[in-house]
């Protein structure tokens, strides 16, 4: 169960790691304007709107990815076995002390005057 976790936990580092960069590479909706007139849009490796679809998909897969894997980590990183697992709080009750019996002084103290 220990390595299904380190895989989920590395899968969503990893889709986080390429949305970031794939939501810094694409271009808002005012830089449609620039070009419009001409100021870079042919230029680029996927014309003037193949870039949008592909990095908006992209996006799109990574972030159903990103969901999932969150949802499954949180889903299985509370998933508590049947068996008791030996916490320190199923026992807390069992070795609490007794408060009706005051502690016994040290030997200095019970020699200082109470008033």
């Amino acid at each position: 169960m220990s390595a299904f976790l380190t895989v989920l936990l590395a899968i969503q580092l990893l889709t986080a790691i390429a949305m970031v960069g794939l939501i810094l590479v694409q271009h808002g909706k005012g830089a449609d304007m620039g070009a419009a007139f001409g100021s870079g849009g042919s230029g680029s490796l996927f014309g003037a709107t193949g870039s949008a679809n592909f990095l908006s998909r992209t996006t799109a897969v990574l972030a159903t990815a990103f969901f999932v894997s969150t949802l499954m980590l949180a889903y299985f990183g509370t998933a508590r076995p049947a068996v008791s697992s030996g916490s320190v709080l199923d026992g807390s009750a069992v070795s609490a002390p007794a408060a009706s019996q005051p502690a016994t002084p040290a030997s200095g103290a019970a020699q200082i005057p109470s008033k």
